[in-house]
Protein backbone atom coordinates (compact mmCIF):
# COMPACT_ATOMS: atom_id res chain seq x y z
CA UNK A 1 0.00 0.00 0.00
CA UNK A 2 1.26 3.29 -0.95
CA UNK A 3 2.25 5.36 2.25
CA UNK A 4 0.06 8.64 1.89
CA UNK A 5 1.16 10.52 4.68
CA UNK A 6 4.54 10.50 3.40
CA UNK A 7 3.73 10.96 0.02
CA UNK A 8 2.27 14.56 1.44
CA UNK A 9 5.08 15.11 2.75
CA UNK A 10 7.32 14.89 0.41
CA UNK A 11 5.03 17.18 -2.08
CA UNK A 12 4.70 19.73 0.97
CA UNK A 13 8.27 20.38 1.11
CA UNK A 14 8.55 20.84 -2.48
CA UNK A 15 5.73 23.22 -2.06
CA UNK A 16 6.86 24.74 0.19
CA UNK A 17 10.37 24.56 0.09
CA UNK A 18 11.33 23.52 3.09
CA UNK A 19 10.41 21.19 6.53
CA UNK A 20 9.16 23.78 8.54
CA UNK A 21 6.45 25.43 5.87
CA UNK A 22 5.46 21.50 5.19
CA UNK A 23 5.19 21.27 8.76
CA UNK A 24 3.22 24.36 9.09
CA UNK A 25 0.89 23.53 5.74
CA UNK A 26 0.24 19.80 7.01
CA UNK A 27 -0.28 20.89 10.87
CA UNK A 28 2.23 18.16 11.98
CA UNK A 29 5.71 19.23 13.87
CA UNK A 30 9.00 19.11 11.35
CA UNK A 31 10.65 16.12 12.96
CA UNK A 32 7.47 14.27 11.70
CA UNK A 33 7.56 15.66 8.60
CA UNK A 34 11.34 14.77 8.76
CA UNK A 35 10.23 10.75 9.58
CA UNK A 36 8.12 10.26 7.23
CA UNK A 37 10.12 11.42 4.47
CA UNK A 38 13.03 9.47 6.14
CA UNK A 39 11.20 6.09 6.51
CA UNK A 40 9.53 6.43 2.83
CA UNK A 41 13.12 7.47 1.64
CA UNK A 42 14.12 3.67 3.12
CA UNK A 43 11.49 2.11 2.04
CA UNK A 44 12.10 3.20 -1.37
CA UNK A 45 15.95 3.26 -1.45
CA UNK A 46 16.07 6.13 -3.22
CA UNK A 47 16.51 9.90 -1.98
CA UNK A 48 13.48 11.83 -2.53
CA UNK A 49 14.52 15.54 -1.60
CA UNK A 50 17.76 17.26 -1.89
CA UNK A 51 18.32 19.16 1.51
CA UNK A 52 18.84 22.79 0.79
CA UNK A 53 17.36 26.14 0.66
CA UNK A 54 14.74 26.07 -0.76
CA UNK A 55 14.65 22.01 -0.50
CA UNK A 56 13.30 20.03 -3.78
CA UNK A 57 12.36 17.14 -5.03
CA UNK A 58 15.13 14.83 -6.69
CA UNK A 59 13.83 12.40 -10.26
CA UNK A 60 11.73 9.71 -7.87
CA UNK A 61 10.36 12.44 -5.43
CA UNK A 62 9.30 14.50 -8.75
CA UNK A 63 7.11 10.96 -9.39
CA UNK A 64 6.22 11.37 -5.81
CA UNK A 65 4.72 14.96 -6.54
CA UNK A 66 3.21 14.10 -9.65
CA UNK A 67 1.36 11.37 -7.94
CA UNK A 68 0.09 13.79 -5.46
CA UNK A 69 -1.42 16.03 -8.17
CA UNK A 70 -3.31 13.56 -9.99
CA UNK A 71 -4.52 12.26 -6.82
CA UNK A 72 -5.73 15.40 -5.99
CA UNK A 73 -7.16 15.63 -9.44
CA UNK A 74 -9.04 12.43 -9.22
CA UNK A 75 -10.22 13.59 -5.70
CA UNK A 76 -11.80 16.71 -7.13
CA UNK A 77 -13.59 15.12 -10.22
CA UNK A 78 -14.71 12.39 -7.90
CA UNK A 79 -16.37 15.30 -5.40
CA UNK A 80 -17.79 17.17 -8.53
CA UNK A 81 -20.21 14.04 -9.13
CA UNK A 82 -20.24 11.94 -6.10
CA UNK A 83 -19.98 14.36 -3.07
CA UNK A 84 -20.42 12.31 -0.21
CA UNK A 85 -17.84 9.62 -1.55
CA UNK A 86 -15.35 12.85 -1.57
CA UNK A 87 -16.49 13.94 1.99
CA UNK A 88 -13.95 12.75 4.67
CA UNK A 89 -10.95 12.19 2.68
CA UNK A 90 -8.65 14.15 4.32
CA UNK A 91 -8.33 16.29 1.41
CA UNK A 92 -8.77 19.99 2.44
CA UNK A 93 -6.03 20.87 -0.04
CA UNK A 94 -6.87 22.72 -3.38
CA UNK A 95 -5.93 20.20 -6.42
CA UNK A 96 -3.35 21.69 -8.22
CA UNK A 97 -2.32 20.81 -12.29
CA UNK A 98 1.31 21.92 -13.97
CA UNK A 99 1.04 23.99 -17.33
CA UNK A 100 4.03 24.65 -19.55
CA UNK A 101 3.99 27.47 -21.93
CA UNK A 102 6.19 29.34 -23.65
CA UNK A 103 6.60 33.02 -22.51
CA UNK A 104 5.19 34.96 -25.55
CA UNK A 105 1.86 32.94 -25.59
CA UNK A 106 1.17 33.76 -22.21
CA UNK A 107 1.63 37.62 -22.75
CA UNK A 108 -0.19 37.33 -25.88
CA UNK A 109 -3.35 34.73 -25.53
CA UNK A 110 -3.01 32.17 -23.09
CA UNK A 111 -3.56 33.74 -20.15
CA UNK A 112 -7.41 34.17 -19.94
CA UNK A 113 -7.71 30.74 -20.53
CA UNK A 114 -5.82 29.77 -18.20
CA UNK A 115 -7.82 32.37 -15.66
CA UNK A 116 -11.51 31.09 -16.93
CA UNK A 117 -10.61 27.05 -15.67
CA UNK A 118 -8.89 28.29 -12.41
CA UNK A 119 -12.45 30.13 -12.10
CA UNK A 120 -14.58 27.15 -13.07
CA UNK A 121 -13.00 24.80 -11.37
CA UNK A 122 -11.09 25.82 -8.26
CA UNK A 123 -7.65 24.31 -9.55
CA UNK A 124 -4.53 25.81 -8.76
CA UNK A 125 -1.96 25.88 -11.51
CA UNK A 126 1.48 25.46 -11.92
CA UNK A 127 2.95 27.44 -14.97
CA UNK A 128 6.15 26.94 -15.82
CA UNK A 129 7.76 28.95 -19.01
CA UNK A 130 9.78 27.44 -21.59
CA UNK A 131 10.15 27.78 -24.77
CA UNK A 132 7.91 26.07 -27.41
CA UNK A 133 10.56 24.26 -29.04
CA UNK A 134 11.32 22.39 -25.75
CA UNK A 135 8.04 22.33 -23.90
CA UNK A 136 7.26 18.57 -24.67
CA UNK A 137 10.29 17.68 -23.06
CA UNK A 138 8.49 18.29 -19.78
CA UNK A 139 6.03 16.09 -20.95
CA UNK A 140 8.80 12.92 -22.23
CA UNK A 141 9.96 13.72 -18.56
CA UNK A 142 6.72 13.86 -16.77
CA UNK A 143 6.78 16.72 -15.29
CA UNK A 144 4.07 18.73 -16.42
CA UNK A 145 0.36 17.53 -17.19
CA UNK A 146 0.15 19.52 -20.33
CA UNK A 147 2.15 22.34 -22.34
CA UNK A 148 1.73 24.74 -25.69
CA UNK A 149 4.49 23.70 -28.19
CA UNK A 150 5.32 24.08 -30.88
CA UNK A 151 6.39 20.47 -31.94
CA UNK A 152 3.54 18.29 -33.94
CA UNK A 153 4.65 14.97 -32.81
CA UNK A 154 3.29 14.20 -29.73
CA UNK A 155 5.10 12.60 -26.34
CA UNK A 156 4.39 9.22 -25.94
CA UNK A 157 1.13 8.79 -23.61
CA UNK A 158 -0.16 12.57 -24.64
CA UNK A 159 -3.06 13.78 -27.33
CA UNK A 160 -2.15 16.40 -29.16
CA UNK A 161 -4.70 19.74 -30.95
CA UNK A 162 -3.34 21.85 -33.18
CA UNK A 163 -4.34 25.68 -31.68
CA UNK A 164 -3.34 28.09 -34.65
CA UNK A 165 0.38 29.88 -35.34
CA UNK A 166 1.25 32.49 -33.15
CA UNK A 167 2.83 35.56 -36.12
CA UNK A 168 5.67 37.21 -35.11
CA UNK A 169 7.22 40.21 -37.06
CA UNK A 170 10.68 41.01 -36.61
CA UNK A 171 11.50 44.27 -35.80
CA UNK A 172 13.28 47.21 -34.42
CA UNK A 173 13.23 51.18 -34.19
CA UNK A 174 13.72 53.89 -36.61
CA UNK A 175 16.88 54.77 -34.81
CA UNK A 176 18.26 51.35 -34.71
CA UNK A 177 17.31 51.15 -38.70
CA UNK A 178 19.41 54.14 -38.92
CA UNK A 179 21.96 53.49 -37.51
CA UNK A 180 22.68 49.84 -38.90
CA UNK A 181 21.16 49.26 -41.43
CA UNK A 182 21.18 52.88 -43.79
CA UNK A 183 22.50 51.05 -46.72
CA UNK A 184 20.31 48.06 -46.64
CA UNK A 185 19.32 45.24 -45.04
CA UNK A 186 22.16 43.09 -46.03
CA UNK A 187 23.88 39.77 -44.70
CA UNK A 188 26.98 41.62 -43.51
CA UNK A 189 24.56 44.05 -41.50
CA UNK A 190 22.68 41.31 -40.23
CA UNK A 191 25.48 39.33 -38.98
CA UNK A 192 27.01 42.60 -37.22
CA UNK A 193 23.72 44.20 -35.78
CA UNK A 194 22.78 43.46 -32.35
CA UNK A 195 19.89 40.86 -32.20
CA UNK A 196 17.75 40.46 -29.06
CA UNK A 197 16.86 36.54 -27.99
CA UNK A 198 14.71 35.36 -24.98
CA UNK A 199 17.67 32.94 -23.65
CA UNK A 200 19.89 30.50 -25.02
CA UNK A 201 17.23 28.19 -26.42
CA UNK A 202 15.64 30.77 -28.36
CA UNK A 203 16.64 29.45 -31.60
CA UNK A 204 13.61 32.00 -33.45
CA UNK A 205 15.87 34.79 -35.21
CA UNK A 206 18.73 32.68 -36.14
CA UNK A 207 16.36 30.44 -37.94
CA UNK A 208 14.29 34.01 -39.19
CA UNK A 209 17.80 35.30 -40.57
CA UNK A 210 19.17 31.97 -42.29
CA UNK A 211 15.68 32.28 -44.08
CA UNK A 212 16.66 36.05 -45.36
CA UNK A 213 20.01 35.56 -46.21
CA UNK A 214 20.55 32.07 -47.09
CA UNK A 215 23.05 30.96 -44.86
CA UNK A 216 22.98 30.75 -40.58
CA UNK A 217 24.45 33.85 -39.59
CA UNK A 218 25.25 34.53 -35.72
CA UNK A 219 25.58 38.07 -34.81
CA UNK A 220 25.78 39.74 -31.61
CA UNK A 221 22.89 39.02 -28.92
CA UNK A 222 21.21 40.39 -25.96
CA UNK A 223 19.28 38.28 -23.45
CA UNK A 224 16.31 39.33 -22.03
CA UNK A 225 14.03 36.41 -20.76
CA UNK A 226 11.02 38.81 -20.49
CA UNK A 227 8.30 39.39 -23.47
CA UNK A 228 7.65 43.03 -21.93
CA UNK A 229 11.24 43.77 -21.68
CA UNK A 230 12.14 42.28 -25.07
CA UNK A 231 9.40 45.04 -26.59
CA UNK A 232 10.61 47.42 -24.37
CA UNK A 233 14.60 46.98 -25.73
CA UNK A 234 13.36 47.03 -29.33
CA UNK A 235 11.40 50.55 -28.60
CA UNK A 236 14.62 51.35 -26.88
CA UNK A 237 17.17 50.72 -29.68
CA UNK A 238 18.72 48.32 -28.13
CA UNK A 239 18.36 45.65 -30.86
CA UNK A 240 16.27 43.88 -33.35
CA UNK A 241 13.95 40.98 -32.81
CA UNK A 242 10.88 38.51 -33.48
CA UNK A 243 8.18 40.29 -31.27
CA UNK A 244 4.62 38.50 -31.29
CA UNK A 245 2.38 40.47 -33.43
CA UNK A 246 0.08 41.09 -30.59
CA UNK A 247 2.42 42.82 -28.88
CA UNK A 248 3.84 45.27 -31.05
CA UNK A 249 1.04 46.04 -33.38
CA UNK A 250 -0.01 49.42 -31.97
CA UNK A 251 4.07 50.28 -32.02
CA UNK A 252 3.96 49.26 -35.72
CA UNK A 253 1.25 51.59 -36.69
CA UNK A 254 2.25 54.39 -34.11
CA UNK A 255 5.70 54.09 -36.33
CA UNK A 256 7.70 53.92 -33.24
CA UNK A 257 8.15 50.42 -34.81
CA UNK A 258 9.40 49.41 -37.81
CA UNK A 259 9.58 45.90 -40.05
CA UNK A 260 13.41 45.19 -40.38
CA UNK A 261 12.58 43.34 -43.83
CA UNK A 262 8.81 44.37 -44.96
CA UNK A 263 6.04 41.71 -45.27
CA UNK A 264 8.71 38.81 -43.79
CA UNK A 265 7.28 38.02 -40.83
CA UNK A 266 7.18 34.08 -39.46
CA UNK A 267 3.47 32.20 -38.20
CA UNK A 268 4.72 29.78 -35.56
CA UNK A 269 2.45 26.92 -35.29
CA UNK A 270 1.42 26.16 -31.66
CA UNK A 271 0.05 22.69 -30.42
CA UNK A 272 -1.61 21.80 -27.10
CA UNK A 273 -0.37 18.48 -25.67
CA UNK A 274 -1.63 16.99 -22.65
CA UNK A 275 -1.00 13.30 -20.75
CA UNK A 276 -4.01 11.29 -21.00
CA UNK A 277 -3.30 10.07 -17.75
CA UNK A 278 -5.05 13.45 -16.56
CA UNK A 279 -6.73 14.41 -20.16
CA UNK A 280 -10.00 13.13 -18.91
CA UNK A 281 -9.62 15.13 -15.18
CA UNK A 282 -9.14 18.55 -17.53
CA UNK A 283 -11.15 18.38 -19.88
CA UNK A 284 -12.48 22.08 -19.11
CA UNK A 285 -8.48 23.51 -19.37
CA UNK A 286 -8.19 22.01 -22.88
CA UNK A 287 -11.61 23.64 -23.82
CA UNK A 288 -10.75 26.82 -22.45
CA UNK A 289 -7.40 26.78 -24.19
CA UNK A 290 -9.04 25.53 -27.72
CA UNK A 291 -11.96 28.27 -27.57
CA UNK A 292 -9.18 31.55 -26.63
CA UNK A 293 -7.11 30.21 -29.10
CA UNK A 294 -9.24 29.94 -31.88
CA UNK A 295 -10.13 33.35 -31.46
CA UNK A 296 -6.34 34.72 -30.96
CA UNK A 297 -4.22 32.35 -32.97
CA UNK A 298 -4.08 32.64 -36.71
Amino acid sequence: MIDYPAFEAVYAICLEGSFDRAAARLGITPSAVSHRVKALEERTGAALIVRGAPCHATEVGRRVCRHVERIQLLEMDLGATHPALAAGNGGDQQARARVVVNADSLATWCMPALARFTTRTGVLLDIAIEDQDHAKDWLVRGETDAAVTANADPAVGCDIQPLGALRYRATASPDFMARHFSDGVTAEVLAAAPCLVFDRKDALQNRWLADQVGHPVQPPVHRLPSSAAFVDAALCGMGWGMNPEPLVAEHLAAGSLVDVVPGRGVDIPLYWQISRLTADLLTELSGSIRRVARDALW
